[in-house]
């Protein structure tokens, strides 16, 4: 394993997907794994993605590098996605980093933002992942960016390490 630092106590009580929720708009979201059919609606839903809200070179920009890096993180991780009918209102992933551990990534489109559902989603992808076995998860966060390291962190995560203009982040599952 890395020299990452996890902390010591698992977080737990995680809801195992499929999950839900009425958000604070009212709507209704359903938070379930990734199926094999819902490629395309993710594509589409990162293909209109605000460049504003993409950090750390993630989501790509274009179709063709959405497929690959798409292709990429459904083979390998665990994923989970926030529906809202037929509208994908937010994806999360983890993503194996070759040394037992998974790395978190999370996007929710503008219009679902600050509505409650980034903190659900997350919560029912670490429930899928503690389901599959992973016991450590990870994550880096612009340091300047408050409201998601809050998020994190009321989440379960913790501070590990920083790398300039990021914060890593941590947490043991149990």
């Amino acid at each position: 394993m890395s020299d990452r630092i996890y902390p010591d106590e698992p977080a737990d009580g995680f809801p195992e997907p499929p999950v839900e929720f009425e958000d604070r708009e009212g709507r209704a979201i359903e938070v379930r794994p990734y199926e094999d059919g819902d490629v395309e609606a993710l594509v589409a839903m990162y293909d209109a993605f605000d460049p504003a809200d993409r950090a750390q070179g993630i989501p790509p920009s274009t179709e063709e590098r959405i497929r690959d890096w798409l292709e990429l993180i459904v083979d390998e991780g665990h994923n989970v996605i926030a529906w809202h009918g037929d509208a994908v209102a937010g994806h999360a992933t983890l993503v194996p980093d070759g040394a037992e551990a998974y790395e978190l990534a999370i996007f929710v489109t503008q219009e679902y933002q600050r509505a409650g559902i980034g903190g659900r989603l997350i919560r029912a992808l670490l429930g899928h992942g503690a389901s599959q076995g992973v016991e450590h998860v990870w994550l880096t966060v612009e340091r300047w960016n408050r409201a998601a390291v809050a998020l994190y962190e009321d989440v379960g995560f913790e501070r590990s390490g920083t790398e300039s203009f990021e914060l890593e982040m941590s947490l043991r599952l149990g």
